[in-house]
């Protein structure tokens, strides 16, 4: 099998971009990655974008920023998959590359969350959620969230406050993210004082979300050797899924589709979750975040709120996560979110994370995740 490396690495802050488009902003993290890669040569485009056609107006986006970015002629098309876009995108890219039919890709996600607000975008945003069981009755991805949370809360009778560690790290590492949405501190005091969004989740249980893009250019392994001095090997790449519908699922507060992901790449690429640096996590809702470290065989099962109280997912813990800034602090820009992930783990392992630099990196998860956990899209990066 054709091994995959990473070339190219582009993103911009996670912001509200009202005043730049959908394709300039592909662009500006498209001519970042080009600029890393020292190349201009790219034979096929995959972009992830979650809704463009609702809140921008604007659909067919492979063809749109190909030919904005120049890259009339090659083979460029939409990945969707909710808020695991990105991610997809990327996966698809690598499928590509392995096949051996296209020699370099290149995946961008985009998103433009803020074209809408109050309850035109709540109404997008629940368009992921299944449209004949949960959305016709007012469910958003937040209240479908909170169901998860306050089933996990009373499974192990836990309280709003054993979750304050997931925010407290994130904006602690966002704080040194020149390009995170939010870089204030937070206190773990005031986690349990924000206003509520859908109980018992909290502002500040739920990310932000924003406008960005992140682009990755992928290549095989021996020609990335000659092309850049430090390429990063995508070691592992999966795919699972699990039913849309949270009432339709064999367990609301098991990951199914992370774990089966996770289990995939992680088999591909000869690793197990001790080997694991450092794991950048849709952390959309901290209840993600607690439920993907046990998806992912890093907590035991109804464990994995212990580790952010115990001080474990920080920079010098066992697991870091969120290690500049994740979702929460970051931003969350949808359908770009899982490149973001991914071209996080790829500067730390590069060693180019500067104050947020996780030491000795050598093994990176990202795992983006669709509709609460619907869709689970894993990759390990090795040096």
């Amino acid at each position: 099998m054709t091994e995959v490396a990473i070339i190219g690495l582009g993103q911009i802050e996670v912001q509200e971009h009202w005043d730049t488009s959908l394709r300039h902003l592909a662009w500006y993290a498209i001519e970042r990655a080009l600029d890393d890669a020292h190349t201009t040569h790219i034979d096929a485009l995959f972009v992830g974008n979650m809704l463009a056609g609702q809140l921008s107006n604007q659909m067919h986006l492979g063809a749109l920023i190909a030919d904005f970015a120049g890259l009339r002629g090659i083979e460029a098309v939409t990945v969707e998959a909710a808020d695991a876009s990105g991610g997809l995108a990327l996966r698809q890219a690598v499928l590509a590359v392995r096949s051996g039919q296209v020699q370099t890709a290149l995946a961008v996600g985009v998103e433009k969350f803020t074209d809408q607000t109050g309850a035109n975008l709540t109404t997008a945003l629940s368009t992921s959620l299944d449209a004949d069981y949960e959305a016709v009755h007012g469910a958003t991805p937040a209240a479908i969230g909170a169901l998860m949370m306050r089933r996990y809360m009373h499974e192990y009778g836990l309280e709003l406050a054993d979750f304050a560690g997931f925010s407290v790290n994130a904006h602690a590492n966002g704080s040194k993210n020149p390009l995170a949405m939010f870089r204030n501190q937070l206190k773990a005091e005031r986690f349990t004082a924000a206003p509520l969004v859908a109980t018992p989740i909290t502002l500040f249980d739920a990310a932000p979300t924003g406008d960005g893009a992140a682009a990755v250019i992928v290549t095989n392994r021996e020609r990335a050797m000659d092309m850049v001095p430090q390429p990063v090997v995508v070691a592992g790449s999966a795919v699972a899924n699990e039913p849309l519908a949270l009432h339709d699922r064999r367990d609301a507060i098991w990951l199914r589709a992370a774990e089966q992901s996770a289990a995939k790449a992680m088999q591909a690429a000869g690793v197990t979750p001790a080997d694991i640096d450092l794991a950048e996590l849709h952390d959309a809702f901290t209840i993600l975040a607690a439920l993907s470290l046990e998806a992912c065989g890093f907590a035991e099962r109804g464990q994995g709120w212990q580790l952010a109280r115990d001080g474990e997912i920080g920079p010098n813990g066992r697991i870091p996560i969120s290690t500049f800034g994740g979702l929460k602090a970051r931003g969350n820009p949808g359908g770009a979110t899982g490149l973001y992930q991914v071209v996080e783990v790829a500067r730390q392992l590069r060693g180019q994370a500067g104050d947020c630099q996780i030491a000795n990196a050598q093994i990176g998860l990202a795992q983006n995740l669709g509709s609460n956990g619907a869709t689970a899209v894993t990759h390990i990066l090795k040096t």
